[in-house]
């Protein structure tokens, strides 16, 4: 049997300790080249102006040779405004990385030596920045499919009399949402099957036609097959893709061996992640953390150094959000995210 990836040496490439050891210096110039690259041109945020503008090295702030503005490393991105040191930022996005079933604010705030508040703030900012620049582009070739509800629990009385039949429509919870994942499958590369490489998370209300039919005609390329349950919400895609169903009240794996392991596998994650870290997700920010989980399995088989990277990356180019400045004085998002 092969080693896990996991255990490998490969999967090893960052360490938090060189990242507690970096220097105020040393992390300006990493999120600088992580920004705007090598060199001494950068880009005004107030009006795009890309040249060598002039350097404020006592406040390490540039000011603009065009428009006269002065901006930081961070201004116009995810963290502007912040507080903190740029290192805590960056050591807070490794522990987050080396995190594969997600971490809770409470041991972020631990581990950084913040207040909860502050911690919450920072992991969803990072969420943020991986859900605004996530390929939506068209899934194709084999496409698992699947639905799991979340917040619909409800708990039954101590008395059996007093109990309602909680499959009944009327006594659903009305914040229960459904947490609907479409995940391409990555082709056979010799006798090795490496699962899939991309995949798609989206929150609606309930497991049914309508939404399920408009998300295949917006996310899944004509020609691909469609790999699903028995549920009736994926009846209508057989009149536009070749589906396959297998029905798990009789089986896991259907006779001619159609599954739809692939989305079962980003549950199996997704499940971890709220019952064993975070504990609870508000409907408000859960299209967020289903992105978190849709992103971690896409990322498994790549180093934590690398993962690093391609989140500092992601913060560096996620513009300033409404939704997290001053987030604890009252100026919070007021609509879920759904479909």
């Amino acid at each position: 049997m092969s080693q896990h990836f996991l255990l490998s040496a490969k999967a090893r490439t960052l360490s938090l300790k060189r990242l507690f050891d970096m220097s105020d210096a040393e992390a300006f110039d990493l999120f600088k080249e992580l920004r705007w690259g090598e060199g001494e041109e950068v880009a005004c945020p107030c009006c795009g102006s890309v040249a060598k503008h002039y350097f404020i090295a006592t406040r390490r702030q540039w000011r603009c040779r065009d428009c006269k503005h002065t901006f930081s490393v961070t201004s116009g991105t995810i963290f502007a405004f912040h507080k903190l040191p740029l290192k805590t930022y960056l050591i807070a996005i490794g522990i987050f990385t080396n995190a594969a079933k997600g971490i809770s604010a409470l041991q972020l705030g631990r581990d950084l030596d913040v207040q909860y508040k502050t911690a919450f703030v920072l992991a969803h900012k990072i969420r943020e920045s991986l859900m605004e620049h996530r390929d939506e582009s068209a899934l194709a070739g084999e496409v698992h499919m699947d639905g799991a509800y979340v917040n619909g629990h409800i708990r039954p009385k101590n008395k059996k009399v007093d109990r309602i039949d909680r499959r009944l429509a009327v006594n659903q919870r009305p914040d229960k949402r459904c947490v609907f994942v479409m995940r391409q499958k990555v082709e056979v590369e010799g006798n090795e099957i490496r699962g899939a490489n991309k995949t798609l998370s989206f929150v609606i209300k309930a497991e049914n036609q309508a939404d399920v039919s408009k998300l295949a005609a917006a996310f899944v390329s004509q020609g691909a097959v469609i790999c699903a349950d028995e549920s009736n919400a994926y009846d209508p895609l057989h009149a536009k893709f070749q589906t396959r169903r297998v029905n798990h009240s009789q089986e896991y794996r259907a006779d001619d061996g159609t599954t739809n392991n692939l989305a079962e596998s980003y549950f199996s994650r997704f499940r971890r992640m709220q019952y064993g870290q975070v504990h609870k997700f508000g409907n408000l920010y859960l299209a967020n953390y289903a992105n978190e989980a849709a992103y971690r399995e896409d990322t498994r088989r790549e180093s934590n150094g690398t993962i690093f990277m391609d989140i500092v990356k992601k913060c560096a180019r996620t513009r300033t959000h409404h939704d997290w400045c001053g987030y604890w004085q009252g100026n919070r998002r007021t609509e879920e995210r759904l479909m």
